[in-house]
C-alpha cells in the first residue's frame, strides 16, 4: 500500500470500517451502522472504491455500504471518503456472502456486483458470485422493487448471469435483452482498459418483484 492509503486505514477505519467475521452471527443493523435511516445500497466487490465512492457523492440520500477482501481497494476507499468528506459510506472487509447473511431480509434498495471474478476455467465456475443459490439469497435481502445490478465484460459469465438472473422467479428485468449502461454507473479506469482491448461490457438490471 502508498502511504496515503496506510495513513487513511489508520485513521478512518475504527469510524468507517468493519470486519465481516465480528457481524456475522447478525442480524447486521445498518440504520445502526450509518447513524441514520436511509435507502442502503449493497456495494459487492469494490475494488479501489472509485466507482462507490463517485456513486455516494452523487447519491447522498442513500447509504452505501461497500464489502471487499483487498487491503489497499479498501484503504484507497477510505481514503476517497475522506477527501470527499463522505458520511454515506461504511467498509466491510471479508466474504460478501457472510455479509449478506448477516443482513435482514428486505433490508436493502439496491445490490451492485460490478466486473466480478469471472472464474474462467469451467471447474471455478461453481466459485462465481452470480449462480442460482448466491442469488437467491442476495435477492431476499432485496426490499420489494429493489434493484440488483450486475455489470461484467466477460461475455461468457454476461451470459450465465442473464440465464441464472432470469431464471429466478422474483426478478425480472425491464428490458429484453442487456441492460443499457446506467449513468449513475461511473467509467472505472478497469472498464476503460475492457473498451481499449476490444471488450463489450454488458449491463444487467433487474428488480425484486412487488406483491400484488
Amino acid at each position: 500500500m502508498t502511504s496515503r492509503q496506510i495513513d487513511a486505514l489508520d485513521r478512518l477505519w475504527p469510524t468507517y470500517g468493519l470486519t465481516v467475521s465480528d457481524v456475522a452471527d447478525g442480524p447486521l443493523d445498518p440504520s445502526a451502522l450509518f447513524g441514520r435511516e436511509a435507502p442502503v445500497v449493497l456495494e459487492i466487490g469494490s475494488g479501489m472504491g472509485d466507482a462507490t465512492a463517485a456513486m455516494a457523492a452523487d447519491d447522498p440520500d442513500r447509504d452505501y455500504l461497500a464489502v471487499e477482501v483487498h487491503t489497499p481497494g479498501i484503504a484507497n476507499l477510505l481514503d476517497l471518503v475522506g477527501r470527499d468528506g463522505l458520511t454515506n459510506v461504511r467498509v466491510a472487509e471479508g466474504d460478501a456472502l457472510d455479509l449478506v447473511q448477516a443482513l435482514s431480509v428486505d433490508s436493502l434498495d439496491a445490490v451492485h456486483v460490478f466486473f466480478p471474478d469471472p472464474w474462467p476455467k469451467t471447474r471455478h465456475h461453481k466459485r462465481r458470485i452470480i449462480q442460482a443459490g448466491h442469488v437467491a439469497l442476495l435477492r431476499s435481502r432485496l426490499t420489494p422493487g429493489g434493484t440488483l445490478h450486475c455489470a461484467t465484460d466477460w461475455a461468457e459469465y454476461a451470459e450465465s448471469m442473464r440465464q441464472t438472473l432470469d431464471g429466478d422467479p422474483e426478478l425480472a428485468s425491464p428490458y429484453p435483452g442487456w441492460a443499457p449502461r446506467p449513468a449513475h454507473r461511473p467509467v472505472t479506469k478497469f472498464e476503460r482498459r475492457a473498451h481499449r482491448e476490444g471488450r463489450e461490457v454488458f449491463d444487467l438490471v433487474y428488480h425484486r418483484a412487488v406483491p400484488a
